[in-house]
């Protein structure tokens, strides 16, 4: 089994910064895709960012040229720059990984979820 443990929440004010950060532990033989989703209040969840084993990324619109994606292989762990946050972007932030454990093909792995704040 993969589990997926983020970091890196807080309350911030708008135009402020943060980082999060996710690390896949267990029984791990390789990660393909790793992502961060966001669930507003009251909406559902949806894509942040993603990016590929590869390096290659993918972005929402409404975070694009302010956030960045970014991954460690070698320490399994996903990052998310976000700067010139917005009060829209207060959410509940969700790490995800295509991720394969010893002995068995891709499973997809969600974290519990930490809480942006952003102040106006």
């Amino acid at each position: 089994q993969v589990q997926m443990v983020e970091s890196g929440g807080g309350l911030v004010q708008a135009g402020g910064s943060l980082r999060l950060s996710c690390v896949a532990s267990g029984s791990i033989f390789s990660v393909e895709t790793m992502a961060w989703y966001q669930q507003p209040p009251g909406k559902q969840r949806a894509l942040v960012a993603a990016i590929t084993s590869g390096g290659t990324t993918t972005y929402a619109d409404s975070v694009r040229g302010r956030f960045t994606i970014s991954r460690d292989n070698a320490k399994n762990t996903v990052y998310l720059q976000m700067n010139s946050l917005k009060p829209e972007d207060t959410a509940v932030y969700y790490c995800y990984s295509n991720a394969r454990a010893r002995d068995r093909w891709y499973d997809p792995y969600w974290g519990q979820g930490t809480q942006v704040t952003v102040s106006a």
